[in-house]
């Protein structure tokens, strides 16, 4: 069977590992001309995402290249420390630089797949013998199933389920993150500062901390951009942040000199059904919320759960995908909630809300039963052996003898 996977981060990588481990013939198309660098840190929380990263043999990878996670201290104008969080409300069990993630997948899945970068899905049209599929250079192709693991703004949802305001919702908030040199003698807490709104922080790369991020949240109602022009990106970044003080003014300077711009409203989407005859979404495609719905957790498990129900499917793909959507949604629309109140966390809209938020984590109480409600969402994923393994539920097998059924492909 021929698959196609649409998107090259963090869904569309851990799927092909899982399918090339199958044995299916995969080909993963990716829009930008390579694995996109820089952006923010992602992490990981509860056992469910535990137990399939080390069933992909990947944990002692992304170990080694864990960041170590950063307090989060919330500063006046003057730097005067308001409230400070601990590594772990952010950074989870582990945490790693998205780009880093991307890395690790793509190194794991590279021989099992055929990876095709600088190229998009431009057409998509289904008959009862496949999926038959024109990319934007022009090259046409046929498929047995088409994944859409090309987030948010997902082409493939875009193209067999419907256009995107059917199915995004904006959330009040934009979100932005770029690379700068680290000058402003920043050692360990990442640095976060409010109005109201708006929120600007700053926080050193630990491993070179000669390199530092920053990264901006502010609300504003949904805006219309080109999502391929990062110099309209910067300009609206000016603009929102004009006239603040603290450190705001030397972070916006370094946009100038930024390759690598992350700007995206924070969204949530919402699909009734998440395959549409031999398509399916995965990860944000599917049920994203851009920042604070665990969907970097949520996109490893749904990865090995959709890879393992079409493996043990006898072909049917069309039970395949609803035993997928019926394991996964629930628990994935609790995560995904989470994300409707990120903007308001970080960018409170009053300095009353602002008070209120900083009075309320300088609670140990209350911030402890915060970290112990994420873990309890984080956990609640029933995870299935479907057969790789020996049985054992945290055996790392991605080594066995024999466990890579089908011939390794060369990756473009």
């Amino acid at each position: 069977m021929k698959i196609l996977i649409s998107g090259a981060s963090i869904a569309g990588p851990a799927l092909a590992y899982w399918l090339g481990r199958y044995g299916y013939e995969v080909t993963v198309v990716e829009l930008a001309p390579a694995l996109r660098q820089g952006g923010y840190a992602v992490d990981f929380r509860g056992g469910a995402n535990k137990v399939v990263l080390e069933r992909m043999g990947v944990l002692d990878d992304l170990r080694a290249r864990q960041t170590g996670g950063s307090a989060m201290r919330f500063v006046a104008e003057d730097g005067r420390q308001l409230m400070r969080l601990p590594p772990e409300f952010a950074g989870g069990d582990l945490e790693v630089l998205r780009s880093d993630l991307s890395q690790v997948l793509y190194d794991h899945s590279r021989d099992r797949a055929e990876y095709m970068f600088g190229d998009s899905i431009a057409t998509l049209t289904q008959h009862q013998a496949g999926v038959e599929v024109t990319f934007e250079s022009g090259a046409t192709r046929t498929f047995d199933l088409v994944i859409g693991a090309d987030g948010l703004h997902s082409v493939v949802r875009r193209l067999a389920f419907g256009p995107e305001r059917d199915y995004v919702k904006h959330l009040g908030y934009y979100i932005a993150g770029w690379d700068l040199p680290n000058d402003y003698g920043i050692e360990q807490d990442t640095l976060m500062y409010n109005v109201p709104g708006r929120l600007a922080s700053v926080g050193v790369d630990h491993r070179d901390t000669r390199k530092a991020g920053a990264m901006f949240v502010f609300a504003s109602p949904e805006l219309t951009y080109d999502r391929r022009d990062p110099e309209q990106q910067k300009e609206i970044l000016r603009q929102a942040y004009d006239g603040l003080g603290w450190k705001v003014p030397q972070l916006i300077d370094g946009l100038a000199a930024s390759t690598e711009l992350y700007f995206d409203s924070i969204s949530r989407v919402d699909v009734d059904r998440w395959s549409a005859g031999r398509v399916a979404l995965v990860g944000d495609a599917g049920y994203g919320a851009t920042v604070g719905g665990m969907g970097t957790g949520t996109a490893i498990v749904a990865a090995y759960v959709l890879a393992g129900e079409l493996a043990t499917s006898g072909g049917d793909y069309a039970a395949a995908f609803a035993s997928y959507e019926r394991q996964l949604r629930k628990p994935v629309q609790v995560c995904q909630s989470g994300g409707n109140r990120t903007g308001k966390f970080l960018a409170p809209g009053t300095r009353f809300g602002i008070a209120a938020r900083n009075r309320m984590l300088n609670s140990p109480f209350l911030l402890n039963q915060m970290l112990r409600m994420g873990e309890k969402i984080s956990s609640d994923f029933a995870i299935r052996d479907y057969g790789l393994s020996s049985g054992s539920l945290w055996r790392n097998d991605s080594h066995e003898s024999g466990s890579q059924p089908g011939t390794p492909r060369t990756a473009r």
